[in-house]
């Protein structure tokens, strides 16, 4: 069963989701890729680790953190002015979170030619780590800086609507989504697609060498494949509004269209 959504389900976004999803569109990636591309090409499934020490950024997708609220009791004692009786105070102890390093395992892909071993091509797909502030995000832009000053091909996917966009000059994107294909011999120009929720997920190019095909990824399609293998309608419940919460006008346009999809 495909998701009720015409291009990419705002309801996969929920930190609960996401990191499966994740990595179960790193692997479909890699395995559409891998009989396409060899035997010049090997696609490697490689991953980024690093400590997340921010508070805020721990309590950001973990749903079995929970803070419970302060409370506090004291005994009073009555004193009078001939006598003075000792106030004996007991004092219960609170639940707090402790700012405890987790350590973040992101995934990413790697075209490697079998030849020479070099990285032609590097695939990203964000993670909310990525969009806020913090390490997650330090370690992911000075990565980026690198690859797009370098002899290597980049695609970057960002199915998340919420957080900091990635740095592009000379335009202001406000669509929900978008995927950037930067070939190095047309930098700093880059090809980028952008859509909304109420799009089909464009497909796009795998740049290669120059002098190959590019295999064309269809993510829809991938994105479809997981949705059932997974059975993400399971575990959705659409009659909720989804996590991040969509603008007024696309929540309108959400709920309109779960309704005719007979789901609401």
């Amino acid at each position: 069963m495909p998701s009720p959504f015409p291009g990419m389900d705002p309801y996969l976004e929920h930190p609960d989701l996401w990191p499966g999803l994740h990595h179960r569109l790193i692997v479909r990636i890699a395995d559409l890729l891998s009989p396409q591309l060899r035997p010049k090409y090997f696609v490697s499934v490689e991953v980024r680790m690093y400590e997340e020490k921010d508070a805020k950024s721990l309590l950001v997708g973990l749903p079995d953190v929970s803070v419970l609220s302060k409370k506090s009791q004291t005994n009073k004692s009555n004193s009078t002015e001939s006598q003075v009786t000792a106030t004996a105070t007991s004092t219960k102890p609170i639940t707090v979170t402790l700012p405890i390093p987790i350590t973040i395992r992101q995934g990413y892909l790697e075209i490697q030619e079998v030849a020479t071993k070099e990285v032609v091509t590097t695939i990203e797909i964000l993670s909310p780590s990525n969009k806020r502030s913090g390490k997650g995000r330090e370690m992911y832009l000075e990565k980026r800086e690198k690859i797009l000053d370098s002899l290597t091909n980049f695609i970057e996917i960002d199915l998340l609507r919420r957080g900091q966009r990635m740095p592009i000059l000379d335009h202001e994107n406000k669509n929900h989504y978008q995927i950037l294909v930067s070939r190095e011999k047309q930098r700093p120009r880059a090809d980028l697609y952008a859509f909304n929720i109420q799009n089909k997920i464009p497909e796009f190019p795998l740049p290669l060498r120059p002098e190959d095909t590019e295999p064309i990824i269809d993510l829809q399609a991938l994105l479809n494949n997981i949705y059932d293998v997974g059975s993400y309608d399971l575990k959705i419940d659409y009659t909720q509004k989804p996590v991040p919460e969509l603008l007024e006008n696309d929540a309108t346009w959400a709920d309109t269209w779960l309704r005719q999809e007979g789901i609401r």
